[in-house]
C-alpha cells in the first residue's frame, strides 16, 4: 500500500486541491517525490464490519469538498494502455469493429498483468484482490443457495454472457500471444470482475476507467434526502466524482465527516442482487432494494406501469405501481375505464377493493415462502454457521453444534472434499473462498424473505384496520 501511495503521487494523484495558479515555488514542491498522495484529507484504513480496507477522513470534511483528485496519467483506460504500446494497438484496432468497450479494455487489462514488472502499471495492479465474489464467480452449488428462481436465473445469465465475450475476445489474446494461463476463462473472469467492480464513469469510453486510491473508496447507497436542499446552488450541489475540464477525476465528499469516520463513495442505485452481480456484495439495510414476486400475465399489463416498478419495498410496503395494478386488476372490467383517473392518481378505490388486493398479497406471499426450500429462520441460524465456520478452530465441533452437518456434507461432496478437522488442518483456499460466496448467497435470500415478512405483516394490519372501520359501517 505504501508503494502504491507513493506511486501514485508520482503521477499526480492528490487528496489536496491543486493551486489556483501555478508557480515555480510549487513546481519545485510537485517534484520533490512526496511519499504519499494522500494524507491532508484522507487516510487508509480497515473497517472490518463495514467493507474492509477502505479510506477514513484525516481531519473533518465539509459536505461536497473536494477530497481526491487523480489526473488522467493515473487512469487505466483502453485508450492510454493503446497510446503505450503499438503491438497492442495494431492488434486491438483489427478487432475494434466486433467486440466491446468492456472487452477491449478488459483484454488491455490483461496485455498489462502479462508484461508483470515491465508494465508502468505493475505497483498499482499488484494492490488489486486476487479473487472477487461477483455473481459470475458463483459455482452451481452457491447459485442454486439463492433459491428464488429470478436470482439463479440473473446469475447464469451472467456465467453465459461473460464466457461468450471471453470466447469473442479469445482470437484476439492468442494473436498477442498470451500466456496460457492468462488464456483461462478464470483469468477472463477475474479480469472481467475488475473492470465490473472499480471502473468509474468516463463519458470517452463506455466501459470507463480503473482509477487507483480512487478505487479504495467504499460503496454508500445513494438517496433522495442528499439533493432536497434547493437552497444549495447548483455549483456547491454534492457530487460524488467524475472526469472535469482540469483533466483529472475529482472525487467530492457526499456528507460532512468527523475525523476518523469512513469516507464513501456513491456510484448509482443498486438493488443488492445488482451489487452482488456487478459488485460482489450487498448491503444489510439497502434503500434502493425491491423485492420482486410472481405476478400473473393479467396483472403486468393491465396498465403502463414497467415490470420493474411492481415490487415490495425493503420496508415490506407495496410500490405505488404494484398498488395502482392491483386495484385495477381488482376492478371489475366493465368499471375499469371510469376508475382509472383515480386509481393513477394513487387513491384508494373503496374499502372492499383494498382488502381484496391486501388479502391477494398476504396469500402471494406466504406462498412464494412456502415455495421456497428453507424458512427465514433456518437462513439466519446458517449464516451465523457460515461466519463463525470460516475462522473457526475446531470444525468438527462447531459443525456438530451446529446442527448443519446436513447442509455442509453437500457442500464438501459438491468440492469432492473429505473432512478433516484435525487440530492444524485449514480448508483450503478454494474452500473458504466458497465458504464466503455460498454466505452471500444465503444472507441474500434471507433479505428477501424478510422483506416478504414484513409485507405480509403491513397487509395483515392494513386488513385489521379496514375491517374495523367496515364493521363501524
Amino acid at each position: 500500500m505504501e508503494a502504491l501511495l507513493r506511486w501514485a503521487a508520482e503521477l499526480g494523484v492528490s487528496d489536496s486541491p491543486p493551486p489556483p495558479f501555478p508557480s515555480s515555488a510549487s513546481a519545485d514542491a510537485s517534484s520533490s517525490s512526496p511519499s504519499s498522495c494522500i494524507g491532508r484529507s484522507l487516510v487508509v484504513a480497515d473497517f472490518p464490519n463495514a467493507g474492509g480496507r477502505s479510506l477514513a477522513a484525516a481531519r473533518d470534511l465539509r459536505r461536497g469538498e473536494l477530497v481526491l483528485r487523480v489526473p488522467r496519467a493515473a487512469l487505466l483506460t483502453s485508450d492510454r494502455v493503446v497510446a503505450d504500446d503499438p503491438r497492442v494497438a495494431a492488434f486491438v484496432s483489427a478487432h475494434r469493429h466486433h467486440l466491446s468497450a468492456v472487452q477491449i479494455l478488459i483484454v488491455c487489462l490483461l496485455a498489462e498483468v502479462e508484461k508483470g514488472r515491465n508494465s508502468v502499471w505493475y505497483t498499482y495492479l499488484s494492490q488489486l484482490p486476487s479473487y472477487y465474489t461477483v455473481l459470475a464467480t458463483f459455482n452451481d452449488f452457491e447459485v442454486e443457495a439463492l433459491q428464488v428462481d429470478d436470482a439463479i436465473w440473473v446469475a447464469q445469465k451472467a456465467t453465459s454472457a461473460i464466457k461468450s465475450d471471453w470466447e469473442d475476445a479469445t482470437p484476439l489474446m492468442k494473436e498477442l500471444d498470451f500466456k496460457p494461463k492468462l488464456l483461462m476463462f478464470k483469468s477472463w473472469i477475474w479480469a472481467f470482475a475488475t473492470v465490473s467492480s472499480r471502473t468509474l464513469h468516463i463519458e470517452w469510453d463506455e466501459a470507463g476507467c480503473l482509477c487507483p486510491v480512487g478505487d479504495l473508496f467504499n460503496y454508500a447507497a445513494p438517496d433522495d434526502t442528499s439533493f432536497e436542499e434547493d437552497d444549495i446552488p447548483e455549483a456547491e450541489r454534492l457530487t460524488d466524482g467524475g472526469y472535469e475540464d482540469s483533466n483529472a477525476y475529482c472525487l467530492y465528499a457526499r456528507k460532512n465527516y468527523k475525523k476518523g469516520e469512513q469516507v464513501l463513495l456513491g456510484y448509482g442505485t443498486y438493488t443488492n442482487l445488482e451489487l452482488l452481480e456487478h459488485y460482489g456484495f450487498l448491503l444489510s439495510e439497502n434503500p434502493n432494494e425491491k423485492t420482486f414476486i410472481q405476478l400473473d400475465v393479467d396483472i403486468c399489463s393491465i396498465g403502463t406501469w414497467p415490470r420493474d416498478s411492481l415490487y415490495i419495498h425493503p420496508n415490506g410496503l407495496p410500490s405505488f405501481a404494484l398498488l395502482c395494478a392491483l386495484r385495477l386488476w381488482a376492478t371489475p372490467v366493465n368499471r375499469r375505464k371510469a376508475v382509472s383517473h383515480q386509481i393513477y392518481s394513487g387513491s384508494m378505490l373503496s374499502t372492499e377493493n383494498e382488502m381484496e388486493i391486501m388479502k391477494w398479497l398476504i396469500s402471494k406471499c406466504e406462498g412464494t415462502l412456502q415455495q421456497l426450500p428453507t424458512p427465514v429462520e433456518f437462513d439466519e441460524s446458517l449464516l451465523v454457521f457460515l461466519h463463525k465456520i470460516q475462522n473457526s478452530t475446531n470444525c468438527r465441533t462447531d459443525l456438530k453444534q451446529s446442527g448443519f452437518e446436513q447442509e455442509f456434507a453437500v457442500f464438501l461432496r459438491f468440492h469432492r472434499l473429505e473432512l478433516d478437522c484435525s487440530d492444524n488442518s485449514q480448508f483450503p483456499v478454494r474452500i473458504l473462498r466458497s465458504l464466503e460466496r455460498w454466505e452471500l448467497a444465503v444472507q441474500w435470500r434471507c433479505n428477501y424473505k424478510k422483506t416478504l415478512k414484513k409485507c405480509i405483516s403491513y397487509c395483515e394490519s392494513l386488513v385489521h384496520e379496514l375491517s374495523l372501520q367496515l364493521n363501524k359501517q
